[in-house]
């Protein structure tokens, strides 16, 4: 989606969502790198005791949540008296990921009525919720937030073409720590290849496909990812698609398209190269099901790799000596 085409879609929702108190600011700006939190990037156990998980362990289940074909769903609207800036819920089965998410608030000027709400702070984008609970309050480990320039609401059409998310990477497995098991174990993604993505209108499942180390500094790398939510061109998705395909850990084989919303996952992977590790997944398509990697379209070129390696598999096996 152009961002001419998002401003006033972001605009939209706004206006549609006054009775519920929320809006969101969009702002145009020049990011250099990456934000960041240097002290809370792999702390020790000692150093999260003091406030380990910032919800608590049934919060997933204190809202019922039915998609509503007439607009923002019941687990929305309760989640909006929570905070304002709630744009979703994430999912990783398998992890312990279940957490609302939502979107930074933009600029924030002494002309806003919400001024107090952040606490009178000089704005700096996207570092708010590094280091905040959803109430407002001081938080360690912060809170899984999107770019302010993420539009994840109305219909798909409006929606990003990648969906940027951002998280701690803590110790004790909270936020996006336990991400590191996909890189820690290629047989993880195999029992956890599946996203659930909830906007504050419907559910959205998508397939993870690739994940990586990249750097998070602007004048390391040409793959400024935090910087690409709008793929709005073919060369552009080309190049997102290129870049995470020649880093990836593991050639899952997933098909992927222009045509595809992606999601992109980003959490701290270390403080000396100020790298960052990403999970990034698409939208399932017609067809596909959650929870089933068999009817996950794969690529053409996956598919005759596996077939070779199974038919060399077959004729290179010796025969098995018989009694």
């Amino acid at each position: 989606m152009s961002r001419p085409k998002k401003i006033i879609a972001a605009c939209a929702v706004c206006a549609a969502a006054v009775g519920l108190g929320v809006f969101t600011v969009i702002i145009n700006r020049s990011d250099k790198e990456v934000p960041t939190y240097s002290s809370v990037e792999e702390p020790t156990q000692a150093a999260v005791q003091e406030k380990e998980d910032p919800l608590p362990d049934n919060w997933s289940q204190l809202y019922e949540y039915v998609p509503s074909p007439n607009g923002i769903t019941p687990r929305a609207q309760a989640l909006l008296h929570v905070n304002k800036d709630i744009i979703g819920w994430i999912t990783i089965e398998g992890t312990p990921i279940d957490y609302p998410f939502v979107l930074d608030p933009g600029e924030v000027t002494q002309d806003s009525d919400d001024i107090a709400y952040y606490g009178y702070q000089e704005y700096i984008p996207d570092e708010y919720y590094l280091d905040h609970d959803l109430d407002g309050s001081y938080l360690r480990c912060g809170t899984l937030y999107a770019d302010y320039r993420e539009v994840f609401a109305g219909t798909d059409e409006d929606h990003s073409e990648n969906m940027v998310i951002f998280g701690h990477n803590m110790a004790n497995n909270s936020m996006f720590g336990s991400l590191r098991r996909y890189r820690q174990d290629s047989s993880f993604y195999e029992t956890a290849p599946f996203i659930k993505l909830s906007s504050n209108y419907r559910d959205y499942d998508y397939v993870i496909f690739a994940y990586l180390i990249t750097s998070g500094s602007y004048n390391a790398t040409e793959f400024r990812y935090w910087n690409m939510e709008e793929l709005d061109t073919q060369e552009e998705f080309d190049f997102y698609l290129d870049c995470c395909r020649q880093a990836q850990m593991l050639d899952t084989g997933i098909d992927v398209n222009s045509s595809d919303k992606l999601l992109t996952l980003s959490t701290c992977y270390a403080d000396e190269d100020n790298s960052r590790f990403l999970v990034v997944a698409r939208r399932l398509r017609d067809g596909e099901v959650a929870g089933d990697l068999s009817s996950i379209q794969r690529t053409d070129e996956y598919i005759q790799a596996q077939e070779a390696a199974a038919e060399y598999e077959e004729h290179d096996t010796p025969p098995r000596n018989e009694e």
